[in-house]
């Protein structure tokens, strides 16, 4: 399995940020993180580095429930910004509601839906995926 080089994180439960970094080390998962606390954040940040043609995250495991701006404003945004890169987003999530898991689907750049809490096994399969 190929090392991811740059996982963006969107979450605003620090626990789980500091979690996931931790089991993203014992798993070797990737070279290094982007954290963002809202979408807000994150998308005024990613823009700026897809405009200034940076280097993007190959990954982005994106929270639903956030204030300021949720995981779904942060998609409506996102893909409305023209990127050459292809980022793999995953939506990671406590929402086990069914109409959360059918609007996701509806995201052509979504390309999976898993429930939190993520595990090492988890994040191996991603790691194939991507």
């Amino acid at each position: 399995m190929k090392k991811i080089a740059l996982t963006c994180i969107i979450d605003d439960d620090p626990i789980y940020i500091f979690g996931t970094q931790r089991l993203m080390k014992i798993a070797n998962f990737c070279e290094s993180f982007m954290i963002f606390n809202n979408g807000k954040n994150a998308i005024e940040t990613l823009e700026k580095i897809i405009l200034a043609e940076g280097t993007l995250p190959d990954l982005i495991l994106l929270d639903l429930n956030m204030p300021i701006m949720d995981g779904w404003e942060f998609l409506d945004e996102f893909i409305k910004i023209p990127c050459k890169q292809k980022i793999t987003i995953y939506i990671i999530t406590s929402s086990i509601d069914n109409a959360d898991i059918e609007k996701a689907k509806t995201y052509s750049n979504v390309s999976n839906y898993i429930l939190k809490p993520v595990t090492v096994d988890g994040l191996k399969a991603i790691m194939e995926e991507v």
